[in-house]
This record gives structure tokens, C-alpha cells and sequence, in this order.
């Protein structure tokens, strides 16, 4: 007996049974389309998120003021002086791996045009920020060194305040105030949407950092420092100067502990990239216990086969049919129906993960590995859950299995 005879039982005896071995599928079929659309969620949110991190610059490195405790209270970094544009000069003359480097302060509140206004940020900046967080003009100018000098009363705003005040009016020109202070609007920052974390990106105005720090913070610290390393590789390397050099401006001794935070973007991708990885292991492993669940209820359906058919397996071992012919047989039918449910699984993950994608706006990545692993899985599955019912079969007596004369006659 042939392979391909042996496919046909096999497909003959499903047919019998058709909407049983629907049933049996289903299991594999509902096991293999949720790994696929959790799989093709989770890829897409971890693409998003790097998408996103990238866009602010992935050779960012970052300066904060760290948090302090005084007489058992603790103070927050906002309130924290520690860090001063004698740190930004230090940085720029001691580090060669920074190749720019702005300082940021930064406020909130209302800003006003005509009988309109709208509640944003403002960040203090020079004209190298926008180099540092990969941000560009798309109306107008950015504000020159020399407006930075002179503390000019000039500003750069976002699309998202230029459609809450602005409308159909050209901005560029325009003055709006921000507290009890007029500025000029002389460029418009391009589109950059949604962070990853749910931040509008273009609802703020830049400003010379010397106006908001003077005339509307009147403070004499920063807030941050913002910089940009040679390369990303180079970014670890950039963090161990920049430290070496603020511990010395600062006159911290080496028991004293920094006064200040210094990240890297890069470490903060590799952080979500760690959490994305494991929030998606963990959702293919849920959705995967229905694959496990589905391949016992194949094994259940062939213990059944099995039993129904004791005749039909006496007989074709009684006209010479050998055991390994039963069992693969019975192989055959398990595979065929874990493989034809894998199958379909997958056509319906891809459909539902698309569905998914354009109902919620959720980034959507289907890996083909993810295709071919399923595919892979549902065949072992097929051969792991189906090898004991056909063993049992291939096992049989003949002289057991065979029907009595009484059976015959009946």
C-alpha cells in the first residue's frame, strides 16, 4: 500500500465526518489565529514605540536634575537648581563625542491670540534643539543665536496650536501672548503626531531659552540639558564624560552622589524594546494554550476514530494490511486535521489582526516567522497528540478485531 492510497483513506474517513472534524479543528484554528494577531499586536506596538523613540532622536542624551532629600523631606526635580549654563558651557568645551547641545527651560499655561486661547507648553531652547530632538521648520524661520542674545520676544509653535488659534490665518507675523508676554511667531514646526506614550508632539512653542528663562520664569537655573552624541554607538561613551565633567563643575566628592540624572534615548528604547518583547512572549503564550487545548481534543476525536473503526482495522489486517500501514493512516487523518486547521488559523489571525489594526489605529506587524512557526507547530501538534491513538490502532489483535459470525450474520 502506497502513500498516496493512505491520504485517501484518510480523507475518506474525515469526510464521513465532516462537521466532527470541523469541531476538532476549531480548537487549532482559534489556537493559531490568536497567536497570529497577538503576535502581529505586540510587533506592531514594539515598531510603533522604537518608530517613535527614533523620530526624537535615537543619539539623544539627556540631563536632568535628580531629586533630593533634605531633613527627611523629599524635594522634586522640578524645584532642583543643580544644573546651570555653566554646565552647557563645560559640556560643549570638555565633551568632543557631543556634536550639539541646548539647554531647556520650560512652563505651562495659556497662550492668547485675539479672543482665542489654548492651553500648552513652552520650552526655552537655542536653535540647536531642534537639531538635537530632530524637530524642523516647515513656515517661516527658526530664531537666530543673536534673537537668543538679545532675549527677543519671538517664538516657534506647533500645528496643533496653529489649528486652535490660528485656523485659516497665517501665522508667520503674527504675535500671541503667553502670560503677560507678546511673542512673534516666526516659524511653524512640521507634523510629528502622537508619541508612543500619548503625547500631542506639536501642541508647544519654542522660544529663545533666554526669554523664558528672564521674562517669564525669572530664574537663573535650567531645567535640562539636551544633547545630541556623535552616533548612537558613541552615546554610553558621551554619558561617562558628560558625568565626569558635571561631577567636577558641580565639586562633588567621590562619596557624593550625582545631583543629577543622564539618560541616553538608546537605553530608553532598549527598555521598551525589553518590555515589548516580554508583553508579547506572554500574550503568544495565553493565546497558545488554546493550540495545547486543541491538540488534546484532536487526541480525544482519534481515541474515538479508533474505537468506532476496530472492524474496519480487523479486516484490512486480516487481507494482509501491515501495522505501520494503520498507523500511518491514523497519522495521516491527525495531520491533516491539525495542518488544514493551522491553515485556516492563520488566514483568519491575518484577517482579525488587520481588522483589529483598522478599527482600533493600532500599528499592525505580521512576521512571516510567526506564519511559518504556526505552520510548524500545528504539524508537530498533529503528529505529537495523534501518535498514541494510532499506535493503538496499528496494535490491535486481528482476531479481536474482527467481527463475530453472529455480528456478520446480524
Amino acid at each position: 500500500m502506497n502513500y498516496s492510497n493512505l491520504i485517501r483513506i484518510a480523507l475518506k474517513a474525515l469526510q464521513r465526518n465532516k462537521f466532527r472534524a470541523f469541531l476538532t479543528m476549531l480548537g487549532i484554528i482559534i489556537g493559531v489565529a490568536s497567536v497570529i494577531a497577538m503576535l502581529a499586536i505586540g510587533q506592531g506596538s514594539k515598531k510603533s514605540i522604537q518608530d517613535q523613540i527614533s523620530t526624537m532622536g535615537a543619539n539623544m542624551v539627556m540631563v536632568m536634575p535628580a531629586s533630593q532629600q533634605r531633613g527627611g523631606i523629599q524635594f522634586g526635580r522640578a524645584n532642583m537648581r543643580s544644573l546651570t549654563l555653566d554646565d552647557v558651557k563645560a559640556i560643549t568645551e570638555g565633551c568632543e563625542l557631543i556634536s550639539a547641545i541646548s539647554p531647556e527651560v520650560r512652563s505651562s499655561g495659556q497662550v492668547i491670540y485675539g479672543n482665542k486661547n489654548w492651553p500648552t507648553s513652552i520650552y526655552g531652547t537655542t536653535p540647536q534643539y531642534l537639531e538635537v530632538r530632530k524637530l524642523s521648520v516647515t513656515q517661516g524661520r527658526c530664531f537666530t543665536d543673536r534673537e537668543v542674545k538679545t532675549m527677543s520676544k519671538v517664538c516657534l509653535i506647533g500645528q496643533t496650536v496653529v489649528e486652535e488659534l490660528f485656523e485659516d490665518t497665517n501665522p508667520i507675523g503674527q504675535v500671541v501672548r503667553f502670560g503677560n508676554i507678546p511673542l512673534k511667531v516666526v516659524g511653524v514646526l512640521s507634523e510629528k503626531g502622537q508619541s508612543g506614550f500619548g503625547q500631542d508632539q506639536d501642541d508647544l512653542i519654542i522660544a529663545p531659552f533666554t526669554t523664558v528663562q528672564k521674562r517669564i520664569l525669572a530664574i537663573t537655573w535650567v531645567n535640562g540639558i539636551f544633547m545630541s552624541a556623535v552616533n548612537e554607538d558613541k552615546s554610553e561613551e558621551a554619558i561617562n564624560q558628560v558625568t565626569a565633567i558635571l561631577r567636577k563643575t558641580h565639586k562633588l566628592k567621590p562619596s557624593d552622589a550625582n545631583d543629577f540624572n543622564i539618560m541616553a534615548q538608546s537605553e530608553i528604547l532598549k527598555t521598551f524594546n525589553s518590555v515589548s518583547e516580554m508583553l508579547t512572549t506572554l500574550l503568544g503564550a495565553i493565546a497558545g494554550i488554546s493550540l495545547l487545548v486543541g491538540g488534546i481534543g484532536i487526541m480525544n476525536i482519534m481515541y474515538v476514530s479508533v474505537t468506532e473503526r476496530t472492524r474496519e482495522i480487523g479486516l484490512r489486517m486480516a487481507v494482509g494490511g501491515k501495522g505501520r500501514h494503520i498507523l500511518i493512516q491514523f497519522l495521516i487523518e491527525s495531520i491533516l486535521l491539525s495542518v488544514t486547521g493551522g491553515i485556516i488559523g492563520i488566514l483568519l489571525g491575518t484577517l482579525a489582526a488587520h481588522v483589529v489594526g483598522s478599527v482600533m489605529k493600532w500599528p499592525i506587524v505580521i512576521q512571516t516567522q510567526s506564519l511559518v512557526l504556526s505552520f510548524l507547530v500545528c504539524s508537530a501538534i498533529g503528529i505529537f497528540f495523534g501518535w498514541y491513538p494510532a499506535k493503538k490502532a496499528a496494535n490491535l489483535n486481528p482476531i479481536d478485531a474482527l467481527p463475530s459470525i453472529e455480528e456478520i450474520l446480524h
